[in-house]
């Protein structure tokens, strides 16, 4: 657990393992060895990727964002020395619930010149919704189709999603979610608040690596971790009742959601996977990354901004139709497979096992549990985290000695001569014309005998 907050495998937000765990489950056949190259864009790895690989295949989520742009110029870095297929499953623009590009119009140029790599190398770009396939079609670009998230083909064209109880009471099992400006600015602390109160069961789930070492380090030292109205917040009452998780992968993420009776909160992320697990989910819009997915999924959901003040998850729950999701689902994921066969990639659930081998491979390994909240002082947890800081301090000893030595050699043989002294200095001015004048002095007298 702690080497994985260190390193961060989720790359800031776990979410980002939903829909790449799901790229990876498709996309291996047979045929095809599915091989990860990581989270970060490393440019210089292109000769190898050309060489032993025969497609480059980009799952990516809301990369048309302004926080994004660096990242994007690095991936199109990289793309751009490519000679192999480019494929990007599902790629979003990130704006307002108003769906105006406006805040877009700085990084347009970045934009342009990723979707242009990437279709030079492939037949057709996938994009999220209706909102990034018309703002990339406004941008001159025509061949862009609308395939969703692979997130929520993980298990093919099955999808089970079942209301268990008729209605939610104070008994009920209810998880929430929300991201940090959700909470902050988009009034969503009020709703947890509110449904802390009415419910006893309550799970707040995180996703953000923020929220991950509030829980396990009790760390709020930044902007994010200091905002105290999330539940990751160690002053939170959920915090302090053991009301809170974040889950570092998705199996034991939507293993755990199964046992819960609704989902509802703002991560769309947060809410595909409770609908994976066949829980019923309802998303709280908060812009146009989560609005287009929920319209093209027909996932129920709502427009944050216009949410009822007194809003409760007994009624969002009773209201949540999941007919046309579910009706949909088939053609959805035929439009997603048919994508892939115009790119030239095989679908486990065409051409292998439907993922039954890339099942029974996570089945047979021992993930962690959700991260808790720390709120216990015995051995066992303060163990667990004592000593692997233990071993980082050992380790970065062990470095510092390193390099002190390397930065010793390299200094010595890098050092000038020590500055002669005023002595030598005069002995260098004076020696050569007195050396000359005491030989010539003896040459004379030699001629004299």
């Amino acid at each position: 657990m702690e080497e994985a907050l260190h390193r961060d495998v989720i790359a800031t937000n776990s979410g980002n393992l939903i829909f790449s765990d799901a790229a990876h489950k498709i996309l291996e056949t047979p045929n095809t060895e599915v091989v990860s190259n990581g989270i970060r864009t490393v440019v210089s790895t292109a000769g190898r990727i050309n060489e032993e690989y025969d497609a480059f295949v980009v799952p990516l989520a809301n990369a048309f964002r302004p926080s994004f742009e660096s990242s994007l110029k690095r991936l199109t870095k990289l793309i751009s020395k490519l000679r192999i297929p480019v494929v990007v499953l599902g790629v979003g623009a990130q704006t307002g619930l108003d769906y105006n590009p406006a805040r877009l119009k700085p990084m347009e140029p970045s934009v342009r010149e990723f979707v242009s790599a990437v279709l030079d190398r492939s037949a057709s770009i996938g994009v999220r919704g209706e909102f990034t396939e018309q703002y990339l079609k406004d941008l001159g670009f025509r061949d862009v189709e609308v395939i969703g998230c692979p997130s929520m083909f993980l298990y093919g064209q099955e999808l089970t999603v079942e209301k268990r109880a008729a209605a939610l009471t104070p008994d009920s099992r209810i998880a929430i979610n929300g991201s940090h400006s959700a909470v902050r600015d988009g009034g969503l602390h009020r709703v947890i608040t509110r449904t802390h109160a009415r419910y006893p069961h309550l799970c707040y789930i995180g996703q953000n690596l923020t929220d991950a070492r509030q829980l396990y380090w009790r760390d709020v030292d930044s902007p994010a971790g200091r905002i105290t109205e999330m539940p990751t917040h160690p002053d939170h009452p959920m915090y302090r009742e053991d009301k809170v998780r974040v889950y570092i992968d998705p199996v034991t993420w939507i293993d755990d959601l199964r046992a819960f009776d609704f989902s509802f909160g703002s991560r769309i992320h947060g809410n595909i996977a409770a609908l994976l697990a066949g829980t019923p989910a309802t998303v709280l819009c908060g812009d146009s990354r989560t609005l287009e997915l929920c319209r093209y999924f027909e996932i129920p959901h709502h427009r944050l901004d216009r949410l009822p003040e007194d809003v409760d998850p007994a009624r969002l729950y009773e209201e949540a139709d999941f007919t046309a999701l579910l009706k949909g689902h088939r053609e959805r994921f035929e439009r997603f497979t048919a994508f892939l066969d115009k790119n030239g990639l095989e679908n486990t659930f065409t051409h292998g096992d439907s993922g039954a081998a890339f099942e029974a491979r996570l089945r047979s390994l021992s993930f962690p549990p959700g991260i808790r909240p720390w709120n216990d002082a015995d051995v066992a947890s303060l163990t667990s985290r004592f000593g692997w800081l233990q071993s980082q301090i050992t380790g970065l000893s062990r470095e510092n000695a390193r390099l002190r030595r390397e930065l010793a050699r390299a200094t010595k043989a890098a050092a000038p001569a020590p500055p002669a002294s005023v002595y030598r200095r005069a002995r260098r001015a004076v020696g050569r014309p007195l050396r000359r004048a005491l030989h010539l002095r003896s040459g004379l007298r030699s001629g004299r005998k």
